[in-house]
């Protein structure tokens, strides 16, 4: 079954985001569009997940998130996850799987997230973008059931919940 618009025009083109106009029969949605994101679930070899703070306008204060980032046109989503957990955390290597992909707002957004898993991860230098000011935190893998009331962020949420359902050695929720 196809689900298509009777009708669709682009109504604005930012720098990151559009807004398109779609008819569907008597409705009108205004649907946001966006190129896709990523976000990292890293641990370490001394087992902590990998945090960063940072402002987040829309919701005026800063929010402890899973390090992410946009995707870059043309860029794969393990490629975007890579270069962004090395610009924000500075972190390298590791094993990597895909714990999920997932529409992130789809009642108006068409940002479709890959969540990633990396696994013995290692410490350099982090190099963030010029308009990004972040705040490094780290926790222990064993905490972060105790934690998750302190994240306001659902793709933090749902990053730290699916890795700790499929975490290996014990480490998920028992």
């Amino acid at each position: 079954m196809s689900f298509e618009p009777d009708s669709a025009r682009r109504v604005y083109d930012g720098s990151l985001l559009g807004l398109t106009v779609e008819r569907w029969g008597e409705h009108e949605r205004e649907i946001v569009e966006h190129p896709g994101a990523v976000a990292v679930v890293a641990v370490d070899g001394e087992g902590s997940v990998s945090l960063v703070r940072q402002l987040r306008e829309p919701a005026r204060k800063r929010l402890l998130e899973l390090p992410a980032g946009t995707a870059e046109p043309g860029e794969e989503p393990l490629e975007t996850a890579r270069r962004e957990l090395e610009e924000e955390c500075g972190l390298t290597g590791g094993e990597w799987r895909e714990l999920a992909a997932f529409w992130t707002t789809p009642g108006f957004c068409r940002e479709r997230m890959h969540l990633f898993a990396a696994e013995g991860v290692v410490r350099g230098e982090a190099a963030p973008d010029a308009d990004e000011e972040l705040e490094l935190v780290r926790w222990p893998v064993a905490e972060i059931r105790e934690r998750l009331g302190e994240i306001e962020d659902a793709k933090t949420l749902a990053g730290l919940l699916l890795y700790l359902r499929t975490a290996p050695h014990g480490t998920g929720p028992g």
